[in-house]
């Protein structure tokens, strides 16, 4: 069961975003994968949909549906408000992210870790076997 606690903060942001309960519809579906019995028999999954902006979500994490409904709806709102929110919001900062890390490098970068790389090869190269009197320990 999700907390009463919970369930006033996600109203609160539901009236911070104006999303309405009757714009959402709302749909349960049979899950699948690990779950036995009660899976198969009970539509523990959830589907929404924001009718104004057509976004969709669907959730079947638990086993139990009032939770799989409150994380639906958690997971509707965050991407209600990344579309709201625009370029401030975490999921366009944390692809932005991504997009750095996998551009070029510059030439200089590359030579920079080239020799670093060359001054830890030296390094290595002089921790050879100890040789005592011609022989090896």
């Amino acid at each position: 069961m999700v907390s009463p606690e919970k369930e006033l903060l996600l109203r609160e942001l539901m009236a911070r975003l104006g999303v309405r309960q009757e714009d959402i519809q709302e749909r349960f579906i049979r899950s699948k994968g690990p779950g036995g019995q009660n899976v198969n028999k009970v539509s523990t999954c959830v589907y929404l949909r924001h009718i104004p902006t057509g976004l969709e979500v669907k959730c079947q994490e638990e086993r139990s549906q009032a939770l799989n409904r409150f994380l639906a709806r958690r997971l509707l709102l965050k991407k209600i408000e990344s579309r709201i929110l625009g370029n401030l919001s975490e999921e366009r900062k944390r692809i932005e992210k991504i997009r750095r890390q996998k551009r070029r490098r510059s030439r200089r970068a590359k030579l920079k870790i080239l020799e670093t790389k060359r001054l830890h090869a030296a390094k290595k190269s002089l921790r050879g076997n100890v040789r005592l009197s011609g022989e090896l320990l």
